[in-house]
């Protein structure tokens, strides 16, 4: 049985995701505190496995570098429309944020469906643009855990007046895709708490939007 545990890290409070069995570890947006999620991996005796972004954003991929430097040959993984913003400090904001001008090219950039064999399981990527021109999903259907990133939040959805951002699409992406999954999915979202998609079905502004 996996086993989810949550750092929330950076100046913007960013959920970092380490989805863990017992011998290895997927790490989900790893925002900041590079030295702090290397000290859950060991606490939890895995090593690791994979990284996942659900998108390019400064929040969501600063401790990157230095993990793939720590752990070398680490596969990183990105839906491909995101290479703009992974690939562009300015794009993705980290040349302002004072993360140092972070610039990702050992990216796996994958299409929209692609499923990866991680932890036993089958992890579904599920592009959602709107956020920015890539952000994705990763789907786990055993588990009925949807990680959403910055497209799905419980009550609301992610900004789009960052560069590539498109309140249109981020409308699509959730009212035609996200919200075609069953109501006992559990949304684990980029920022603040976890919720599902029944609930966000009835409640979340994007759905009363015009």
């Amino acid at each position: 049985m996996l086993k989810v545990s949550i750092m929330v890290v950076g100046p913007v409070q960013t959920n970092c995701y380490i989805i863990s069995d017992e011998k290895e570890a997927v790490i989900i947006d790893p925002g900041e505190n590079a030295k702090g999620i290397m000290k859950k991996l060991d606490d939890l005796g895995v090593g690791l496995k994979a990284i996942l972004l659900t998108h390019g954003h400064f929040d969501h991929i600063t401790a990157v570098p230095e993990l793939l430097q720590a752990y070398p040959g680490t596969p990183l993984y990105a839906y491909k429309e995101e290479r703009i913003l992974l690939e562009n400090a300015h794009y993705n904001e980290s040349d302002q944020m004072g993360a140092g001008g972070i610039v990702l090219k050992e990216v796996t950039y994958l299409e929209d469906g692609a499923e990866l064999e991680l932890l036993g399981e089958k992890w579904k990527l599920i592009a959602t643009p709107g956020h920015t021109i890539g952000s994705c999903c990763y789907y786990i259907e055993s588990t009925k855990a949807l990680f959403s990133g910055d497209t799905l939040f419980a009550g609301d959805c992610g900004r789009t007046d960052l560069a590539t951002g498109n309140m249109q699409q981020i409308l699509h992406s959730i009212r035609e895709v996200l919200m075609q999954l069953p109501d006992d999915v559990t949304v684990l979202p980029g920022h603040e708490e976890m919720t599902s998609i029944g609930v966000e079905r009835k409640h979340n502004i994007v759905m009363r939007m015009r």
